[in-house]
This record gives C-alpha cells, structure tokens and sequence, in this order.
C-alpha cells in the first residue's frame, strides 16, 4: 500500500478470475488503509464490505478512508475503493481497545490434520496446469482441502472445509495477519454455494457451469491468531435463491481456538448468464 495522503492510499492487486480483481486483496487492501488511521492499540473487530463493481487489475485502486468515529473504546472507518472515478468496493470497519472479559466458545469440529491431507496444488495442476499457473494466491498460501460429508448433516446444507496459511513467516504486526485472514477469507466461499453443481475450481477437470461472483463479504474477529499458522476454514452454505446464495465460514486456529466467522453473499447464475 502506497500512502498519498493522510487518509488516501494506493494498491494494485492481482487476478481473482482473468481480469477480474481477487476481491480478498481488495478487502484485504481496503482493511489495510482503514488500519494505517487508527492507533496501534486498537485492532479491527469486524469488518463488512460490498462489491460494487469489478476491478481491473491492469490499473491501481485508489482507497479513500473516512474517519467515522474516533471513541475512546471503539473506532470506525469507511473505505472506498475507487478505479476510473467509479467505487468499485466499500469497507465499513470497527476497531477496539483490547478487553478482559469472559471467554466462551464451542468445541472445534473433528477435522483431518493439514499434514494428513493431500496438496491440493498438485491436483490442481495435474487437472488444468494452464489454470494453475495463472493463480497468483498459491504464491502466498498454502492450502489443504476436507471434502464435505458423502450426505449432508442438514438437507439443503452444503458444506466442506479448508486448512489455509501463509507460505513464509509473518512479521509479529497484529495488523498484516488482520490483512492476511481477510485475503484468504474469500477463497472457496463462493464455491461451497455451488457445490451442488459442481467442485471447486482447484479439484475439477471440466469447465464451470455456473458464473459466480461475490457482492458482500463481512467478517468478524474474535480472538489473536497468526495466519502463518494453519487456519481451518469450516464452510457451509444453507440456502441459494433468487440468484443468489449465503455461505458461512467458521475460522479456527490447529489448536482449537475460535478466531474468526465470515459470511458472504454471492451471485449463483448458469454459466451463460453473466449480467449484474
């Protein structure tokens, strides 16, 4: 992130599909402005944001932040991410002084171990190594995939899970493992709607049959973590409709520690029917 002014920056960001923005990076950079204006005491808490239209990754978005609310616990920002004088995301976030509080959370699910699973990178590459080498997220993450159950828990309820983390050491800056979280949070979200129809992109031979891109995304922090540790991504998607499905995203730490949730709306349509 370049800084330009006291509350504007500038970041480039890399492919999601061909030509399209990865919209975790956008997130991602769009926290990452919010961060650079709040004190370094405070953390961001929860964050909610909504794609407006997609980026183009020939060209620089422009993120303007909004100094909402500086209180003496919590703090809000407003970030807009501008290409060719157009918002192309928006970003509400909350910070917040640190707590001593009680402390509750459920049992984490049974999940295989990351390191009994199979690189799911090599499935990739084998299947389609022309897809593969354009990903640009496989360079900054490394990723082990749980299928979900051979028959739904609930009828209607997709689900499947995935172990995510950074590729190299992190610095210990509260804030980058923030960013990081938010960048990995978007990928397979939007897949677990559509698995009824399909694998994800990584695990399939055949071309897509449904177009899919995400409208909003929000998610919560609940507990310190750092994302160059194996984080598990619990997903499931209980409904699609109207062209549109919801998928959830339980984040846990290899330890058993509840960090994060995640939810996220997304455009469902057959594959021909691009319009937005």
């Amino acid at each position: 992130m370049e800084q330009l002014d006291r509350d504007l920056f500038r970041g480039r960001c890399h492919d999601g599909i061909p030509s399209r923005a990865f919209g975790g990076q956008v997130a991602a950079q769009a926290l990452a402005a919010a961060c650079l204006t709040v004190p370094e005491d405070r953390t961001a808490h929860s964050l909610h944001g909504h794609f407006l239209r997609p980026g183009d990754t020939a060209r620089s978005l422009v993120y303007s932040v909004e100094r909402v609310r500086d209180g003496s616990s919590y703090l809000a920002r407003r970030v807009t991410a501008v290409q060719g004088g157009e918002p192309v995301f928006t970003l509400t976030a909350s910070f917040k002084r640190p707590e001593t509080a009680g402390d509750r959370q459920p049992a984490m699910p049974q999940t295989p171990e990351p390191g009994t699973l199979p690189d799911m990178y090599k499935t990739w590459a084998t299947n389609n190594p022309e897809d593969f080498a354009q990903a640009e997220f496989c360079r900054v993450l490394e990723m082990r995939y749980v299928p979900g159950p051979a028959e739904p828990t609930t009828p209607g309820l997709t689900e499947q899970k995935l172990w995510i983390r950074a590729t190299e050491r992190l610095p210990d800056t509260h804030v980058l493992h923030t960013c990081a979280l938010a960048y990995a949070s978007d990928l397979f979200l939007a897949p677990a709607v559509a698995l009824p129809h399909q694998l994800p992109r990584m695990l399939r031979r055949e071309p897509s049959s449904v177009f899919l891109t995400s409208l909003d995304h929000s998610i919560w922090y609940h507990r310190p973590f750092r994302a160059d540790e194996w984080m598990l991504f619990a997903q499931r998607s209980p409904t699609a409709v109207d062209g549109r499905g919801l998928a959830f995203a339980d984040v846990w730490s290899l330890d058993g520690t509840l960090i994060a949730h995640v939810v996220q709306e997304t455009v469902i349509r057959p594959s021909r029917a691009r319009h937005r």
